[in-house]
């Protein structure tokens, strides 16, 4: 079974790489939407960020409120730590029993962790590639400011409190430049998906 990791840092891009992939026929375990499953309300892990951080990070809904719990643990070490100590293995848990089906089911195509924390967490050992997708601080910085309408200042904490992507660019098998328009990323994501599936196709036979 071929299974890659693919991540970058918030505002690179990942996200678009990844959906290009699944439309070109790759198999994407999503770590985020896996993430946002297993802290519905009245899930395990959602009571216990409830528990720890309160019931004021609730949306009217019950569900959480994910801007304010970034602002409050995105310059917050500690608080970020414990919130992932959380949810990440019930991520972890719930991404294994998917690569284990989707390789059951359709075993000659690539299967993509699409996972934020990919390298943090040491989830990139062993895979058969590690991609990155990358574009350089800045971009990342006026990207975020632009999706999120948040201050530069706030953008940068953001970022700062990731991996910076250099250090991640550094790890990578193979780094996808989304530094440019969408039309040269999609040239690139294509002849990616072409070699991901030759290497799929030949760790199935």
């Amino acid at each position: 079974m071929y299974v890659a990791g693919l991540t970058g840092s918030i505002a690179t891009g990942k996200s678009t790489v990844s959906a290009m992939l699944e439309a070109l026929g790759a198999r994407v375990v999503d770590a985020d939407r896996i993430a946002r499953e297993v802290v519905a309300p009245g899930m395990p892990a959602w009571e216990r960020i409830v528990e720890e951080f309160g019931r004021e990070i609730l949306l009217p809904t019950g569900e959480l409120d994910r801007v304010l719990l970034g602002r409050i643990v995105f310059p917050d070490r500690v608080r970020r730590s414990l919130l992932e100590s959380i949810v990440h293995p019930e991520v972890v848990r719930v991404m294994g029993e998917r690569v284990q089906a989707m390789a059951r089911e359709l075993p000659g195509s690539p299967v993509i962790l699409d996972v934020p924390l990919l390298i943090e967490a040491g989830l990139h050992e062993g895979l058969g590639d590690v991609i990155v997708v990358y574009c350089p601080e800045e971009t990342q910085i006026l990207r975020l400011m632009e999706r999120d309408a948040i201050s530069r200042e706030e953008a940068l904490a953001r970022i700062r409190a990731q991996m910076p992507i250099e250090e991640k660019r550094r790890l990578a098998s193979i780094v996808v430049d989304n530094s440019g328009g969408l039309g040269e990323t999609r040239k690139r994501v294509e002849g990616l998906y072409r070699i991901l599936r030759e290497k799929a196709r030949g760790a199935a036979s």
